[in-house]
Parts: structure tokens; C-alpha cells; sequence
């Protein structure tokens, strides 16, 4: 919806207030907004965080920190949740969201070597620590990254 597409609701008979036609109609001359001033002028509102003239917050207060667009997020999973995924021999991140172990890939899936995996497991997944790499394959298992 737009400004554009509002229209009065169904059945009303207010009028729109139509300033500036002339004394006769009550909205003339001044139309509405009194004798002259910064309100009776064309833009007169000040804009929001307009303070009188005092430094705006906004700019009182000192700007902090750093935000890296760029930054990989991770949705990270540990080897005992893999683990205890009892029946399934390949792993890959929609088998995960499936199963509710996670709720969202994000930029990929690492996996972490909290844990111990007692089982050879074949995960695929996009990043992977060098302590869950080092489990997984003497439990008999493969990583490969995606």
C-alpha cells in the first residue's frame, strides 16, 4: 500500500480540509497556520532528532565498535551430537536441519571435537577443526568438506 492508494472508508462524508481558497471558506488567507514564524513557513518542521539547536544525541554520543560484512558465520555442531544421530552413516547439513539438530545453515556448517564419536561416520559439512578431524578418522570415519 501507498500514500497514494488511501482512500476514505466506505460510506463517509467527511470532506478533505481545502486551505488557501479564499477568506469565505474559513481556511483562507494564512491557510491554517497562523502569521508568519518557522511553522508558517514551507519545510518548517524541523527534522526528527532536532534538539533546538543543542548537539543531538545522535551525535553527543561516541560511535564504537567495528561490523564486518564479510565475516562467515558458522552454524557450529560437536561431535557428540553427531554421535548420538545413532542410525545414519553419512551426515550432511539438510540431514541435520531435518533431524533438528540445527535450525539454520547460515554460511555453513563447522564441526567442533567437544565430544568423542564412537562410531565411523562419513560427515560432509563446510569447515571443520583439526581435533574433530583428528576423532573422526581414528573412529574409522571421513570428513569431507563441501
Amino acid at each position: 500500500m501507498r500514500i497514494e492508494d488511501i482512500r476514505p472508508a466506505e460510506g463517509s462524508t467527511k470532506n478533505k480540509k481545502r486551505v488557501g481558497r479564499g477568506v469565505g471558506s474559513g481556511h483562507g488567507k494564512t491557510s491554517c497556520k497562523g502569521h508568519k514564524g518557522q511553522k508558517a513557513r514551507s519545510g518548517g518542521q524541523k527534522g526528527a532528532g532536532f534538539e533546538g539547536g543543542q548537539m543531538p544525541l545522535q551525535r553527543r554520543i561516541p560511535k564504537r565498535g567495528f561490523k564486518n560484512h564479510f565475516k562467515t558465520e558458522f552454524a557450529i555442531i560437536n561431535l557428540d551430537a553427531i554421535d548420538a544421530m545413532k542410525d545414519d552413516a553419512v551426515v550432511t547439513p539438510e540431514l541435520l536441519v531435518e533431524k533438528g539438530v540445527i535450525k539454520d545453515v547460515k554460511d555453513g556448517i563447522k564441526v567442533l571435537g567437544n565430544g568423542s564419536i564412537q562410531r565411523p561416520v562419513t560427515i560432509k559439512a563446510h569447515a571443520f577443526s583439526a581435533a574433530a578431524t583428528a576423532k573422526i578418522e581414528a573412529a574409522g570415519g571421513k570428513t569431507e568438506v563441501i
